[in-house]
């Protein structure tokens, strides 16, 4: 794995006349050529496949040779797209910067490279740049720091200082990156509730493709990642370059394409008009926009962000625990007796976390009421939560707890003691019979920790599911998220050993923000298997499975009224942090013995799913997907053989396992959990009937084994494991 810095002395005065510097880092096949030359600000010259060991006299000379024609009708100088594209180097495009100072207009920047510091991230990666501009006349100074992880993943923010005796009112600080002209594919998402993560493709022609979130969270459309990748990208096939903002706030992120040649990605918090006022002295900083370029398609960029996110992520105190959730069992009617007939439930098939889902606080009768006055009910609970968590411990299970602390409802006690704590006008609509807390103000957010504390310090608590159903549409988004980012790191400051699970009505908020503060993500409000397998697919692609609260529902869904198979629900579920929402105490005693089966599996599984390579095959029929886990070492997998729909042809493609070594033999099996998929067919492809077959990992990959014949909405699951060379 490469990971080369080359320039020329580690610090570089550029006022000063000293020697100019072209950076190149480099890291897992990725290349980033930087050229700090001269007083401007930095120009990206590559970002993408590694260019190899370059000299600075070839760095130098790739440069040289990057500095483009003077086109008829145009600027009078060559264009070259800096780290901070604005409208004084003649570009027309998104500017990186704008803001005015009261009085004065709109600011007409002129940013002078001061030095670009290399800094030491940690001795396997490559130094990090901190690049420093200002503007002496407009008052303004701007450092810009850019890293390249050990995976190659690429992060980069601009912090802004005003340094002036007026007020800057920012409107914009965004991050802008090169891509070249064959990425002219645009892969994108959409959805809606409990329908996330929908993929959206379209050709980037000239001009903008811009999506932007006014929801005070990312939303359930939210564009998530922001792909550019050359004609017919897959999941292992193409070039691709993509693009995501680690916030929780408002965003915008966009794909744009110049008549003068230059394509670019770019991200950046969406501020409102005068949301963010800077004072004499004060500094913003940007979110990170984390970016990452692949030449194996989806599972490439997968492949970089994963292990870049293990790496930083807090480790759980012990493997994701398997939850019992207690929303779709019971909804709101709790009392102890069906609860703790529910937690012996959850017991007998071999879960390990009991989580109490909404309705055990004062007055939560419905979703109409209560919200902010977070103290057990003493109608219900007249001895307090003790004795169900003492049953729920005694059983061997640890317990969780839902609140949702950013809310409040209009008829609570809360609300009728603070009006002001409620963000936004009287006539402001409610959304889910609720209006949206204002964490900003220092009184609400000190009374909201101290609920939090109190209960943490009260009921030995494992884990909160900490909810959040609704948008904004009030105050400033930008103050909102900030301040939840403090509650959030103050709650676990106080109680390290608590774990949090980040749900927004299912996948409202899913961004790498919210993920270096939580142990897990709940990627959708649906359990639909259905659904669900679309929603994890995509989801997967930035975030590692570990992160993905996938459950166990009832057969029917209570999302969309659809019926599945036990089998289908099953295999869907294994792969993230599994889970059940489902009242077991009316499950028959055939399908408890079922999931016992399968929590059983998915704990002997757990390891490979929660630390392997996520690898999906490219399909030719839409109607079937085949998915899987690899282990690090490529010793052994599972992949999940998905039909959603009726296939195209009788005999559909083969499996093609992607991702194992090519030259060791696996044995590949089928993995029974209890129940076996429904097929129509007179006799099972010849190598199941056989119980499995010996191959080797080339042969898996690119000839394949014939497929059963699954009916629609059914999966098939299969271990895939190395054997001693000789076997």
């Amino acid at each position: 794995m490469a990971a080369d810095h080359v320039s020329s002395p580690a610090r570089t005065s550029a006022a000063s006349g000293a020697p100019s510097m072209v950076h190149h880092l480099r890291a897992a096949g990725t290349s980033l050529v930087l050229d700090a030359r001269g007083t401007g600000v930095p120009v990206v010259v590559h970002w993408g496949t590694d260019l190899g060991a370059l000299s600075v006299v070839d760095l130098a000379a790739l440069a040289d040779s990057a500095v483009p024609a003077i086109p008829p009708s145009s600027v009078d100088i060559a264009l070259r797209l800096s780290l901070l594209p604005t409208p004084r180097e003649g570009w027309s495009g998104r500017p990186g910067i704008t803001g005015f100072r009261p009085g004065d207009g709109t600011a007409a920047l002129d940013l002078r490279l001061v030095e670009v510091n290399p800094v030491e991230v940690s001795p396997a990666c490559p130094p990090a740049l901190s690049i420093l501009l200002t503007d002496a006349a407009a008052g303004l100074d701007l450092r810009t720091d850019l890293e390249l992880s050990v995976q190659g993943v690429l992060r980069l923010r601009h912090t802004l200082t005003n340094t002036a005796d007026s007020v800057f009112e920012l409107g914009s600080l965004d991050v802008t990156l090169p891509v070249p002209d064959r990425a002219c594919e645009i892969l994108d998402f959409t959805g809606l509730w409990s329908h996330e993560r929908r993929p959206q493709r379209s050709i980037l022609g000239h001009g903008v493709w811009s999506r932007e979130s006014r929801h005070g969270r990312p939303g359930h459309d939210d564009a998530f990642l922001t792909v550019a990748g050359t004609p017919g990208f897959g999941f292992r096939a193409g070039e691709v370059w993509a693009t995501h903002l680690a916030w929780s706030g408002d965003k915008r992120s966009w794909a744009e394409k110049s008549p003068l040649g230059a394509a670019t990605l770019g991200s950046g918090e969406l501020l409102a008009p005068g949301e963010l006022s800077l004072a004499a002295g004060e500094s913003y900083a940007s979110p990170w926009t984390v970016a990452v370029y692949s030449d194996a398609g989806l599972d490439g960029l997968s492949a970089r962000l994963h292990p870049w996110i293990r790496s930083w992520s807090a480790p759980a105190p012990r493997s994701r625990p398997i939850v019992l959730n207690t929303w779709e069992a019971v909804y709101f009617d709790h009392d102890l007796p069906t609860l703790t007939r529910l937690a012996d439930a959850a017991a007998r098939v071999g879960i390990e976390r009991f989580v109490l889902d909404d309705g055990w606080f004062t007055g939560r009768s419905d979703d109409r009421r209560a919200l902010g006055d977070w103290f057990v009910d003493p109608a219900g609970w007249p001895d307090g939560l003790h004795p169900l968590i003492n049953h729920v411990r005694d059983a061997g299970l640890d317990f969780g707890l839902w609140v949702e602390p950013e809310m409040v409802s209009l008829d609570s006690d809360l609300a009728r003691q603070h009006p002001d704590w409620v963000l936004g006008s009287a006539g402001l609509p409610t959304w889910r019979f609720q209006r949206v807390l204002d964490l900003g103000n220092p009184d609400a957010f000190a009374w909201l920790f101290t609920r939090l504390d109190d209960l943490l310090t009260e009921y030995p608590i494992s884990y909160l599911k900490w909810d959040h159903n609704r948008d904004l549409l009030a105050g400033s988004a930008h103050r909102q998220t900030a301040a939840l980012y403090r509650l959030i790191d103050a709650v676990r400051a106080a109680h390290p050993g608590v774990e949090i699970e980040s749900c927004a009505s299912g996948g409202a908020r899913i961004d790498l923000g919210i993920l270096g503060r939580v142990d897990r993500v709940w990627t959708s409000d649906t359990n639909d298997p259905l659904e669900r397998q679309v929603i994890q697919r995509y989801t997967g692609v930035l975030v590692p499975p570990e992160y993905l609260g996938g459950h166990l529902g009832a057969a029917t869904a209570h999302t969309t009224g659809r019926t599945a198979d036990l089998g289908f629900r099953l295999a869907t579920a294994l792969f993230g942090s599994a889970g059940i929402e489902w009242d077991l105490t009316r499950a028959s005693e055939a399908e408890l013995d079922s999931i016992a089966e399968w929590v059983g599996r998915y704990k002997a599984l757990r390891p490979l799913l929660h630390s392997g390579a996520v690898v999906r095959a490219d399909p030719s029929d839409p109607a079937l997907e085949l998915h899987g886990v690899v282990s690090a070492d490529r010793a052994s997998a599972v992949f999940a053989y998905v039909a959603l729909a009726a296939p195209r042809a009788a005999l559909p493609a083969p499996l093609r396992f992607p991702g194992l070594d090519p030259e060791r033999r696996y044995r590949v099996s089928p993995l029974g959990l209890g129940t076996d998929p429904r097929t129509m067919q007179d006799a099972p492809p010849g190598w199941l009937g056989d119980g499995g077959i010996t191959l080797p990992g080339s042969v898996l990959a690119l000839v394949g084994l014939p497929a059963p014949l699954l009916n629609p909405e059914q999966a098939a699951l299969y271990t895939v494991d190395a054997v001693p060379a000789g076997h």
